[in-house]
């Protein structure tokens, strides 16, 4: 294995974004091939740090992008299914984002935790592969979760009683994500 380890990628990540599934195995290969350091930083789904997005966008918009993520991932071999449920709440006929996010908010809350103990890429691979690659619908009830966060080699209920111990920590964390994910010209 030839080593790069000085060498690192800062990956903007977000749990919602089909391009963020289909483009993490080929980060994890980066990873464990050629020892570059990713710099997993989550952040909020669009839909949360940008709703007038979608209050302004297109109508052909929308369907393009469904047919470009199924076309992205089958280009790349990955099995792919919309998650369900969404993690964002959003009528889908007026694309009218619901106040209370509370799906994504978890996800986003658990992966920092995951990324503040080293094992940030890891869960969001497993979870990743729960919400999008169609084999598990309600990946939210259950021990859907809790299964992949332990093949990540972590327990959910230590990442949860972390998140509800200092819940603004991780909201903090993730507008700080959100917003050097912005500063790097990114939206």
């Amino acid at each position: 294995m030839e080593d790069f380890s000085m060498l690192n990628v800062t990956l903007y990540w977000s749990f919602r974004s089909p391009y963020s599934y289909i483009v993490l195995p080929r980060m994890v290969q980066l990873h464990q091939k050629f020892n570059v350091e990713i710099n997993l930083r989550i952040v909020h789904p669009a839909a949360i740090r940008n709703p007038s997005y979608f209050a302004r966008m297109d109508p052909l918009a929308r369907p393009y992008f469904m047919k470009d993520s199924v076309r992205a991932a089958a280009f790349q071999n990955m099995p792919f299914r919309r998650p369900v449920p969404d993690p964002i709440t959003q009528d889908p006929v007026t694309l009218v984002i619901a106040a209370e996010q509370p799906l994504a908010r978890r996800l986003g809350h658990l992966g920092i935790a995951a990324v503040e103990r080293g094992k940030g890429l890891s869960f969001a691979s497993e979870v990743a592969s729960l919400l999008w690659d169609g084999r598990v619908s309600d990946w939210d009830k259950g021990t859907h979760l809790a299964d992949a966060a332990g093949r990540a080699g972590l327990d959910l209920r230590e990442l949860e009683a972390a998140v509800s111990t200092n819940v603004d920590h991780y909201e903090s964390q993730l507008a700080g994500n959100d917003h050097s994910l912005r500063a790097a010209g990114h939206w």
